[in-house]
C-alpha cells in the first residue's frame, strides 16, 4: 500500500512545488473534445445487450450527461505513457461502466430523488430492474477488461469492484452505527470514489506498458484526485445551484451521509448546535429552513474552509505525483484536470 491510500494525506505541498507551468483552467475540457467523441463512441459500441430493455435502462444512466472524468483519465494516462490508439478508448469504457453500475445501485440503496437532472432509473423501472442492469454493467466492464490480455488490468478492475462494494457497505453501517471521526469518512471515500478514479489511471498505464514507477505515480494521482473530488462534492451539496448540480441540494443531509463538513461541524459546534445537527442528520427530512441553518453552521465552524483546504492539499499532491514524467502537454493537462476538480460547479 502506498502513502496516498486509505485516506492518507501528504502535507507541506504547495502550488509552488508543482513542477512546470500551472495549466489554464478556463474551459479545460475543450482541450479534450475529440477524446470525448471517441469515448462516447466506445461506450456506445460495447455496452449493448440482446435485451432491448437492458439497453434502455443502461442508456438512461450512461448517456445522461456525465463528466466522463474516469474514462478521460484512462486516455490521458495511456497517452502520458506513450500510447494513443483505438484500444485506449475501448479500455476507457470500463471505468465508466463501473461508475454507471454503482450509480444505479446507489440510487436504490439511498432512495435518491434525482440523478444528473433526471429521475433515477429505479423510480422509472423499479428497484429490481435498476439492480439487475447495474449487475449487467458490472459484468460488461469485467468482460471488456479481460479482452486486453493483461492480467494486471483485470486484477485492478476486480479489486476496485470489491472496494466499491465495501465502501457502500461501510456507508450503510455508518448510518446504523455512526462514527463521526474523519478517519471513518476517509475510509468510505477511499473505497466509494477514489479507488475507481485511481484504477482508471492505472489501467491506462498498464495498457501502455508503463514502468512500475509510472503506474504507481498514476495510481497516486488518481487516489488524490478522487478524494479531492469527493470533498468538492461535499461542499457543492450544500452550496451549488440544484440545476447545475443535477440533484437536489442538501441530498447528503437528507440521506444521513457522513461528509467532511459534517465531521468538522460536529467537532467545532457548541453543544446545542451539535445536538440540533445530529437530530437533523437522523431525521432524514430537512426543511429549507433546516438546510439554511446547516449552511450557516458550516460557515461559522469553518467546515467549508477546512474541507476545501484538505482537498487543495490533495490536488497539489496529485500534481506532485506526476513529477516522475517529463514535462509535456499531457502532463500539464492532467495537472489542469486535477485543479478543475476544485473549480467545477457540478
Amino acid at each position: 500500500m502506498n502513502k496516498y491510500e486509505r485516506g492518507h494525506f501528504v502535507v507541506g505541498v504547495t502550488p509552488e512545488t508543482i513542477s512546470g507551468p500551472k495549466p489554464v483552467l478556463n474551459n479545460i475540457l475543450e482541450y479534450f473534445s475529440t477524446d470525448f467523441q471517441e469515448i462516447e463512441a466506445a461506450l456506445d459500441r460495447h455496452f449493448s445487450s440482446h435485451l432491448s430493455f437492458v439497453n434502455e435502462v443502461s442508456r438512461h444512466i450512461l448517456f445522461a450527461g456525465g463528466k466522463r472524468l474516469r474514462p478521460l483519465l484512462t486516455v490521458c494516462s495511456a497517452r502520458l505513457c506513450g500510447k494513443q490508439d483505438s484500444e485506449v478508448y475501448d479500455l476507457s469504457a470500463v471505468p465508466e461502466y463501473l461508475h454507471a453500475a454503482s450509480l444505479l445501485h446507489d440510487d436504490v440503496v439511498d432512495e435518491g430523488q434525482m440523478r444528473r437532472g433526471k429521475l433515477p432509473a429505479y423510480k422509472i423501472w423499479g428497484n429490481q430492474a435498476a439492480v439487475l442492469v447495474g449487475d449487467f454493467l458490472y459484468a460488461k466492464a469485467i468482460e471488456l477488461a479481460s479482452r486486453f490480455g493483461d492480467v494486471r488490468i483485470a486484477e485492478s478492475i476486480s479489486r476496485t469492484v470489491s472496494l466499491m462494494a465495501e465502501g457502500e457497505i461501510l456507508q450503510l453501517l455508518q448510518a446504523k452505527t455512526p462514527n463521526f471521526e474523519e478517519a471513518a469518512y476517509l475510509e468510505i471515500i477511499y473505497r466509494k470514489t477514489a479507488a475507481l478514479i485511481s484504477c482508471s489511471c492505472q489501467i491506462g498505464g498498464f495498457l501502455a506498458s508503463a514502468s512500475p514507477e509510472q503506474v504507481e505515480a498514476l495510481g497516486n494521482y488518481g487516489l488524490c484526485v478522487g478524494q479531492a473530488f469527493q470533498m468538492s462534492d461535499d461542499i457543492l451539496d450544500y452550496t451549488a445551484d440544484a440545476d447545475e448540480l443535477g440533484k437536489l441540494v442538501g441530498t447528503d443531509l437528507a440521506e444521513g451521509k457522513l461528509t467532511l463538513p459534517m465531521v468538522v461541524a460536529l467537532k467545532e459546534a457548541d453543544r446545542p448546535g451539535k445536538e440540533k445537527l445530529l437530530r437533523m442528520l437522523r431525521s432524514g427530512k430537512p426543511s429549507v429552513k433546516d438546510l439554511e441553518w446547516v449552511q450557516s453552521l458550516f460557515y461559522e465552524t469553518g467546515s467549508f474552509d477546512y474541507t476545501r483546504r484538505r482537498a487543495e492539499e490533495l490536488i497539489f499532491s496529485a500534481c506532485e505525483s506526476l513529477g516522475v514524467f517529463e514535462e509535456c502537454e499531457t502532463r500539464n493537462l492532467m495537472q489542469g484536470l486535477a485543479h478543475f476538480v476544485m473549480e467545477r460547479r457540478n
